[in-house]
C-alpha cells in the first residue's frame, strides 16, 4: 500500500466546499492528495439565484479546479465516481480509470429530494448546478421574449418556486425585483401586472430555522414585493404548466422552481455503502462511513445520526476540516474523536436592501445592514479574485441601474455536457 518515502494517498472525491475544505487543510502535510469531481470547476452554490435571474455570468460562480489543486500541493482528476472497491481500496470512475487511496473522502453533494410527489422530477427545475441556473434563466427569459411579442396578450405568465428556505426565498424575493424594478426598464411593452411570482411552503412560516420575528419580516418584504404566498400547501401533483394541490384546487404555473429538500444521488445506491435517511451516507460521530475505517463522507451528502446539521456552507466547511484531521490523528496513531458543529449564525437575502442575518448569542438583524453583510460574506468567500470582482461589478451594477435598463445578464452558457456543477 504505502511506500516508505511517500505519505498517504488522499482521493477527495466533490469539488463542494465540504471537499475544498479537506483539500486546503490537508495541503503539503505529507500526504498525496488527490481531488476527483465530474466537472473542471467548483461551483459557488449560495449565487446560483442571481445567474438563474440574470443577475450573475455563469463564469461568476466558477472556479477552474486544476488553478485550486496545483495551489494546495495536490492533483486533479477529472471524472465521476462509478463504484467504490472498499476491501482493495480502489475508486472506479465512470471512464474506466481507477485510483487507489488509503484514504476516501466522499463530498459529491446531493440533488433535489422531490418526496414522491407526481411530476415533480419531470416539470420543476432544482437550482444546484450551474445547468440548473442557466437553464432557469433562459426558461425566464423566453418567457418575458415571449409576451414582448404579445404585449396585448390576455395570458398571464407565473412563476412558481416550491420549498420556503433561503433558496427559495432568495429566488422569489430576486425575480419580484426583477419584475417590479428591471421589468419597466428592460421591457417597457409588459405589463408587470401580467407577470405573477408564487411561493408555496408546505410548513406554517418561512425560513424554519431563524427567529419568528425574522421569518415575520421576511413574510413581511416578499408581500410587500408582491410576491403570492402560500403557507401550509400541501402539492399533489405538478405538470407543466400547473401545480395540483391535496385540495384538488388547481393553480397555473408556467415554470416550477424546487427548493423544497435535498436527497443523495442516485449513484449512490451503486457504491455499496450504507445509507441513511433522504439516501444519503450514513456515518459515524466522527464522519466515518458506517462500517469502513478510511472512508469518510462529508457535506450534504453525509447523515450524521448523532448531530444532523443544515446544508450549508459552514456545516460543510467544518466537516471538511474534521476529516482532515481525523486522518492526521489516524496516522499519528491517535484515536479519531467526534465531530461537532460550531453554529456561527446564518443569513438570507430577500431582494434588493433587503435580508436576515441570525448569528450567536441572540444576535439577530435585518433590512440594509443585514443586505450588505449578506453582500459582503459572499463576495469574500467566492473563490478567485477575478470572481470577486465580477460579481462586485455585476452586482452593483444590477441594483444601481434596474431603473434604467441594465442588470440582466445574457448569454455566456456553459458547454452543453459540461454545465452541470456539484
Amino acid at each position: 500500500m504505502k511506500s516508505a518515502n511517500k505519505g498517504p494517498r488522499v482521493l477527495v472525491v466533490g469539488a463542494g466546499f465540504a471537499g475544498l475544505s479537506t483539500v486546503s487543510r490537508l495541503a503539503r502535510g505529507g500526504f498525496r492528495v488527490t481531488l476527483a469531481d465530474r466537472h473542471i470547476y467548483s461551483t459557488f452554490q449560495p449565487l446560483l439565484y442571481q445567474v438563474a435571474t440574470a443577475g450573475l455570468a455563469p463564469s461568476d460562480v466558477a472556479y477552474p479546479l486544476r488553478g485550486f489543486a496545483h495551489k494546495y500541493g495536490a492533483r486533479f482528476r477529472h471524472g465521476e465516481l462509478a463504484a467504490v472497491d472498499a476491501e482493495a481500496q480502489m475508486a472506479e470512475f465512470a471512464d474506466g480509470g481507477r485510483v487507489e487511496y488509503d484514504y476516501l473522502i466522499l463530498a459529491v453533494g446531493v440533488t433535489a429530494a422531490f418526496y414522491g410527489i407526481t411530476g415533480a422530477a419531470e416539470y420543476s427545475h432544482g437550482l444546484y448546478t450551474l445547468h440548473d441556473a442557466v437553464t432557469m434563466r433562459e426558461r425566464i427569459l423566453a418567457g418575458l421574449e415571449w409576451m414582448s411579442r404579445e404585449p396585448d396578450g390576455h395570458q398571464d405568465v407565473t412563476v412558481t418556486i416550491v420549498g420556503g428556505s433561503a433558496t427559495g426565498v432568495e429566488l422569489a424575493g430576486t425575480l419580484a425585483d426583477l419584475r417590479n424594478i428591471g421589468l419597466p426598464a428592460s421591457y417597457p411593452e409588459i405589463d408587470p401586472h401580467r407577470v405573477h411570482i408564487r411561493l408555496m411552503e408546505q410548513a406554517p412560516d418561512l425560513l424554519g430555522p431563524f427567529h419568528p420575528s425574522l421569518r415575520d419580516y421576511a413574510r413581511d418584504q416578499l408581500v410587500k414585493r408582491g410576491v403570492d404566498l402560500h403557507l401550509n400547501a400541501e402539492i399533489r401533483e405538478i405538470t407543466a404548466d400547473r401545480i395540483i394541490l391535496a385540495s384538488g384546487q388547481q393553480m397555473p404555473s408556467n415554470l416550477t422552481a424546487w427548493a423544497a429538500g435535498v436527497a443523495g444521488p442516485p449513484q449512490i445506491g451503486k457504491w455499496g455503502l450504507p445509507q441513511g435517511k433522504g439516501g444519503r451516507v450514513a456515518v459515524g460521530p466522527d464522519l466515518r462511513v458506517e462500517g469502513q475505517e478510511h472512508i469518510f463522507a462529508i457535506g450534504d451528502i453525509a447523515r450524521p445520526e448523532n448531530e444532523p446539521t443544515p446544508q450549508l456552507a459552514q456545516p460543510a466547511i467544518q466537516m471538511g476540516r474534521h476529516a482532515a484531521g481525523q486522518i492526521r490523528r489516524l496516522e499519528a496513531g491517535q484515536a479519531p474523536v467526534p465531530f461537532h458543529y460550531h453554529d456561527k449564525g446564518t443569513m438570507a437575502t430577500i431582494g434588493s436592501r433587503s435580508a436576515v442575518v441570525q448569528l450567536n448569542h441572540g444576535i439577530r438583524f435585518r433590512g440594509t445592514v443585514a443586505w450588505l453583510a449578506w453582500l459582503a460574506l459572499h463576495l469574500v468567500t467566492l473563490l478567485g479574485g477575478r470572481n470577486r470582482i465580477n460579481a462586485l461589478i455585476n452586482l452593483s451594477y444590477r441594483y444601481l441601474s434596474w431603473r434604467r435598463g441594465g442588470g440582466i445578464i445574457v448569454g455566456d452558457d456553459p458547454p452543453a455536457q459540461n454545465a452541470q456543477g456539484n
